[in-house]
C-alpha cells in the first residue's frame, strides 16, 4: 500500500503533470473570469483574485495563465470577433499588470511581445470588426492600443523618485519623457463619449483605466519636465533637438479631440513644458552656431595644410648630403 502511494505521489507531482494541471486550472479561471454573459458587466472581483493567486505560485503557474489568457484574446478577437470577451481580457491585462505579483506581471510581458519569428501580436487590434457592437469594438481598439504604449514605460516602481530622475543620463531621461508622451497622446484618442453607454459598466471600468493611465502619464511628464529643466544647459546638440521635439508633442496634449475632459493634460503641465521648449530651442540655436564655428575652423584647418608650396621643376635644390645630391643630378 505504501508503494502505492509513493508511486501516485510521484505522478502527481511530476513536472509534465504539474504543467497540465496548472495550463487546464488557467484556461479555467479565464474561462470564467471573460465569460461572454453578461456582456456589459466588467470581470468579478472574487474571478479576478483567482487570477492574481497565480502570480503568488510558481513561474509555470504565472506562464499558464499569462497563455491562457493571451489565447482568450486571439480567440475573441479572430473572425466576426466577440467585443465583449476581448475587452474584458484587456481590461484584466490593464489590471494584472498593475497590481499582479512581478513574477505574474514578467510572464505577461513576455506573452504580449511581438513573437519573434511569426511577427504575431496579440495586442495588434486596429482592425478589430466594429459590425457587432460598435461601442465596445471601439474601446477594445483603443485599450489594446493603450495597453501596447504602455508596456514600452520605465519600471512602474520608479514613478516619482527624485533619486532616480536624477541619476539618469540626458538621453535616457528624453527617451523616457517621449515613452510617457506617447501614452498621453494614445489616451488623447479614447472613443467619444457616445461610445461609452451609462449602463455599459465594463465600457466604464475601460474608461477609468485609461483615465488613470492619463493621470500617471502627467505625472510622470511634469517630473521629467522639472528635471530636464535644471541640467538644460548641458544638453548637446543631438539631445536638444530632440528634447525640443518631444516637447513639442506633450504640448499637442493639451485637448481631446474626443471630448473627454480627462483625457487632455492638465494646462499647467503644458504650459511648463512650452516654457521649457522655448528654453530647449535657444540652446539649440547655440550649440548650432558652436558646430558650426567648429566646422569652419576644421575646414579653414584643413585648407591650409593643404597647401603645399612645390619647387619649380628645374630650380635648384641644396642637399645636406653629398650623396642626396649625387643621386639626384644622376636623376637628372
Amino acid at each position: 500500500m505504501g508503494i502505492k502511494l509513493l508511486r501516485l505521489a510521484a505522478t502527481l507531482l511530476s513536472p509534465g503533470t504539474a504543467t497540465t494541471a496548472s495550463a487546464a486550472d488557467a484556461q479555467s479561471a479565464v474561462l470564467r473570469a471573460t465569460q461572454h454573459h453578461p456582456s456589459t458587466t466588467p470581470p468579478y472581483a472574487h474571478h479576478l483574485d483567482a487570477l492574481l493567486a497565480f502570480g503568488r505560485g510558481s513561474r509555470l503557474s504565472a506562464a499558464a495563465l499569462a497563455t491562457a489568457l493571451t489565447d482568450r484574446l486571439r480567440a475573441a478577437s479572430a473572425g466576426h470577433g466577440d467585443a465583449a470577451v476581448a475587452l474584458k481580457c484587456l481590461v484584466l491585462l490593464r489590471i494584472l499588470l498593475a497590481r499582479g505579483a512581478f513574477i505574474l506581471r514578467d510572464q505577461l510581458l513576455v506573452a504580449l511581445a511581438r513573437h519573434p519569428a511569426s511577427g504575431r501580436n496579440p495586442l495588434a487590434l486596429a482592425s478589430f470588426p466594429l459590425a457587432r457592437s460598435f461601442a465596445a469594438s471601439s474601446w477594445v481598439r483603443f485599450s489594446a492600443r493603450l495597453l501596447e504604449v504602455l508596456l514600452l514605460l520605465p519600471d512602474a516602481s520608479r514613478d516619482g523618485d527624485a533619486e532616480y530622475l536624477a541619476a539618469l543620463p540626458n538621453p535616457r531621461l528624453i527617451s523616457e519623457l517621449a515613452a510617457f508622451a506617447s501614452v498621453a497622446a494614445a489616451a488623447r484618442q479614447a472613443p467619444p463619449p457616445s461610445c461609452a453607454p451609462l449602463r455599459n459598466t465594463l465600457i466604464w471600468e475601460a474608461v477609468h483605466l485609461a483615465e488613470e493611465d492619463r493621470v500617471t502619464a502627467e505625472r510622470n511628464i511634469a517630473a521629467r519636465v522639472r528635471e530636464m529643466g535644471e541640467r538644460l544647459d548641458t544638453l548637446g546638440l543631438a539631445d536638444a533637438a530632440e528634447l525640443v521635439c518631444v516637447l513639442r508633442r506633450v504640448e499637442e496634449g493639451a485637448a481631446s479631440p474626443a471630448e473627454w475632459k480627462w483625457a487632455g493634460l492638465d494646462e499647467a503641465v503644458v504650459a511648463d513644458a512650452a516654457r521649457l521648449r522655448e528654453r530647449a530651442e535657444e540652446v539649440l540655436l547655440r550649440r548650432t552656431e558652436q558646430d558650426s564655428r567648429l566646422v569652419r575652423r576644421d575646414r579653414a584647418a584643413a585648407s591650409a595644410s593643404a597647401r603645399v608650396v612645390a619647387p619649380a621643376l628645374g630650380a635648384d635644390v641644396r642637399f645636406g648630403s653629398s650623396r642626396w645630391a649625387g643621386a639626384v643630378s644622376s636623376w637628372r
